[in-house]
């Protein structure tokens, strides 16, 4: 089955993570952080084998999927123009105490990925693979087997959240809808899902734990 390129704009531990497991499953990948395409030349030969590195608006426009899987902070800094009109995955947390102060979050009423939804006005944000570790991706991932651990995503397009769905399942994972975009709080830092190795049926409970 054909796959749509993926764009992954951050070439940290989650984002390298997810290029090695997205290769694994047939997807050509665009790799980008916040500097040229050289930086990255030593992480693509060593770390992500076969992906291609690019600048942040070259994984925007090549991706027919793009993960975002930078620091929140940073995202002010993205493609706008070449993430119109994309699926892009929020994938980014909000942690002050590794990060530090954001007050772009910390001042607002919103969910963090609904301000980035805010940002790219005209991108279809999915919040998703932001509640697990990046070790865990690849040790955990069971393409192909029933019951294995679960993705929350959340989104407002039920397109964009299919595409999703359809992506976190080639990673190895199932995945749950958790509703719009507005309740991608529910599986942020310091609810019960964050972290957590739950199946579907755990993860809806963690869901319906979460309290703000």
């Amino acid at each position: 089955m054909s796959r749509p390129d993926l764009g992954i704009i951050g070439a940290g531990r989650v984002g390298t993570a997810l290029a090695r497991l997205a290769m694994r499953s047939g997807y050509r990948v665009f790799l980008a952080n916040s500097r040229a395409p050289e930086s990255l030349k030593l992480v693509a030969e060593v770390l992500t084998p076969g992906a291609t590195p690019v600048t942040a608006g070259e994984a925007a426009s090549r991706g027919g999927l793009v993960i975002l899987a930078l620091p929140i902070r940073r995202f002010r800094a993205l493609p706008v123009e070449e993430l119109a009109a994309k699926v892009v995955v929020d994938a980014m947390n909000y942690l002050p105490e590794e990060d530090g102060i954001f007050a772009d979050v910390e001042e607002d009423s919103r969910s963090s990925s609904e301000i980035v939804q805010g940002f790219l006005t005209r991108s279809r944000v999915v919040k998703a693979l932001n509640h697990v570790g990046y070790g865990e991706l690849e040790e955990e991932s069971l393409p192909g087997i029933e019951g294995r651990r679960a993705f929350a995503l959340a989104g407002d397009d039920p397109a964009a959240k299919r595409a999703i769905a359809e992506l976190i399942s080639d990673l190895g994972f199932d995945s749950l809808d958790a509703g719009p975009l507005s309740e991608g709080w529910r599986f942020e830092p310091g609810t019960p899902a964050f972290g957590g190795r739950y199946t579907a049926s755990g993860l809806r409970r963690a869901l319906d734990a979460a309290t703000r």
